[in-house]
C-alpha cells in the first residue's frame, strides 16, 4: 500500500489497516482496544509508537524462525513507528530460565558483548539502520541503587512468580530456584518503564516476561504497553519447530540457490503461516493469495511465489531468478542444471571412496558410511544416471547429484 493510498483513507481505516498489519499471524495480542487508541493518537500526532523488542544474546545465528519477529518489527517501521531494540547485556548476565528445568548459565561479558554485535550484523539485514534503535538495558539496570531495586522487589509477590510455568514445575518437584532468577523478569519488565514502551512483542514463550512489562507500568502510572505474541514456526519438515539441530531450518545467510529449494519443500498447510511470518506481505494482499487457494488454484505456483518473495527479501533479483530457474531445471523438469558449483578432487587413489573422500571434508555428505548408504538406495547420480557402485569411474567435467539437493561439477586434480 503506497503512502498516497494510505492518505486518502479515513482515520477509522488508517487504524484498522494497521492493526491488520501487526496482528497478521500473531498468536495473541493482549491490550487491543488499547493499541487502537494508541494507533489512533499516533496517526492524529504525527507521534510513532515506541516499540520494544527484547533480545537475549545467546545464540547469534538468526534463521528464518528467529526472524519472524524481526520481518514483524520492519512492518511496523514501514508504518512509521519507532524500533527499539533491547540488547539484555544485564539481564543475560543473570540468565533467563524461560522454559528450562533448571537455571541457564549466566554469560560473561564478553560473550554478551561478541554476540550482540553478530545479531545487530544480522538484524539489519532485515531492519533499516537508520530507523532502529539499539539499546543495551546496562544503560539504566547498572544505575539503580539497593533501595530502588528493593522498591521494584516490592510490586510483586512470591506467589505471583511461581505462576512461571517453569518456576512453579522446578518449585513442585523441589529443584533449587535461586533468588537472583526472579529478577530476570523483573528486570526486563523494568526496560519496558525506562523506554515508556507502547507495545512489546516476543514469542509466547516470553508471555510472562512481557505481560509483567504491562504490570510495571501500570503500577508507576504509566499507560500499559499493549503485548504481541508471535507463535513457533514449524521447520520445512511441517512438524517441528524450526532449529539447526534438526536440520530443517532455512538459514537468512544461505544461497539463494538452497533457500528456493527449501521453501519449496514446505508443506502445502503451511503456505499461508509461512506467507503471514517470513514476508512482508501486506493483509489486502493476503487475502487475494487465501481467496485463489480456497478456488482450488495449484498450490504449487502458490509455493513458487512463497519462495520467490522470501528470497528476494534476502538475496538480489539476479539471484532469486536465477535460483527459480535452477529449480525449475533440477527438480521440476529433472534436468541438470546449466550454473553448478564446481569442487576440486585430489585424485590419490583409483577407488571411488577414496576419490570422493573430500565430498566429506566439505560437508556434501557428513561421512564415508554416508556416501556408501546414499549410492546402495540409488540416491547418487553421475550425469543423470544412478551411480550403483562405489567404484564407479570418474573424471572432470561429470556432474554428481548427492540426494535430492546437491548438484556439483567435478574437477580432478
Amino acid at each position: 500500500m503506497t503512502t498516497n493510498e494510505t492518505k486518502e483513507m479515513t482515520l477509522k481505516e488508517q487504524v484498522r489497516h494497521q492493526m491488520r498489519v501487526i496482528k497478521q499471524g500473531a498468536a495473541n495480542l493482549v491490550g487491543e482496544e488499547e493499541l487502537e487508541a494508541k494507533i489512533e493518537k499516533s496517526i492524529l500526532t504525527g507521534t510513532p509508537l515506541t516499540v520494544k523488542f527484547g533480545m537475549d544474546p545467546s545464540a547469534p545465528d538468526i534463521h528464518l524462525g528467529h526472524a519472524v519477529a524481526l520481518r514483524k518489527l520492519k512492518q511496523m517501521q514501514d508504518l512509521g513507528h519507532t524500533i527499539v531494540i533491547v540488547i539484555g547485556d544485564f539481564t543475560a548476565k543473570i540468565g533467563d530460565p524461560t522454559g528450562k528445568s533448571k537455571g541457564r548459565k549466566a554469560m560473561s561479558e564478553q560473550e554478551v558483548l561478541i554476540n550482540a554485535q553478530t545479531y545487530q550484523e544480522q538484524i539489519f539485514h532485515i531492519l533499516d539502520r537508520e530507523k532502529t534503535q539499539v539499546r543495551y538495558n546496562g544503560e539504566w539496570l547498572e544505575q539503580l541503587q539497593l533501595d530502588e531495586v528493593l522498591k521494584l522487589a516490592s510490586t510483586i509477590t512470591v506467589a505471583r512468580m511461581l505462576e512461571r510455568d517453569d518456576f512453579e514445575n522446578r518449585f513442585h518437584n523441589n529443584i533449587p530456584i535461586g533468588l537472583h532468577e526472579f529478577f530476570y523478569p523483573l528486570m526486563q519488565a523494568y526496560d519496558s518503564v525506562e523506554l515508556n514502551a507502547d507495545l512489546e512483542l516476543g514469542g509466547t514463550d516470553q508471555t510472562f516476561n512481557i505481560l509483567m512489562g504491562r504490570s510495571l507500568q501500570k503500577d508507576v502510572g504509566m499507560e500499559p504497553q499493549a503485548a504481541l505474541f508471535l507463535p513457533l514456526l514449524e521447520g520445512i519438515d511441517g512438524v517441528e519447530k524450526m532449529s539447526k539441530s534438526l536440520g530443517n531450518y532455512i538459514g537468512i545467510h544461505e544461497d539463494a540457490k538452497v533457500m528456493f529449494q527449501k521453501v519449496m519443500q514446505i508443506p502445502d498447510a503451511l503456505i499461508i503461516k509461512y506467507f503471514e511470518l517470513t514476508t512482508d506481505i501486506l493483509p489486502e494482499e493476503l487475502d487475494i493469495i487465501k481467496e485463489k487457494l480456497a478456488d482450488g488454484h495449484n498450490p504449487k505456483d502458490i509455493k513458487l511465489l512463497l519462495a520467490r518473495t522470501v528470497t528476494w527479501l534476502y538475496h538480489s533479483q539476479e539471484e532469486t531468478v536465477a535460483a527459480e530457474k535452477f529449480f525449475e531445471e533440477a527438480f521440476t523438469r529433472k534436468e541438470i542444471p546449466k550454473e553448478i558449483d564446481s569442487i576440486q578432487i585430489v585424485m590419490e587413489q583409483k577407488n571411488l571412496f577414496d576419490c570422493l573422500y573430500p565430498f566429506v571434508q566439505s560437508g556434501l555428505v557428513s561421512s564415508g558410511s554416508e556416501l556408501r548408504r546414499l549410492v546402495n538406495q540409488g540416491g547418487v547420480r553421475k550425469n543423470g544416471e544412478i551411480v550403483t557402485s562405489m567404484e564407479e569411474p570418474i573424471r572432470t567435467g561429470d556432474v554428481l547429484r548427492i540426494g535430492k539437493k546437491k548438484f556439483v561439477k567435478l574437477v580432478l586434480v
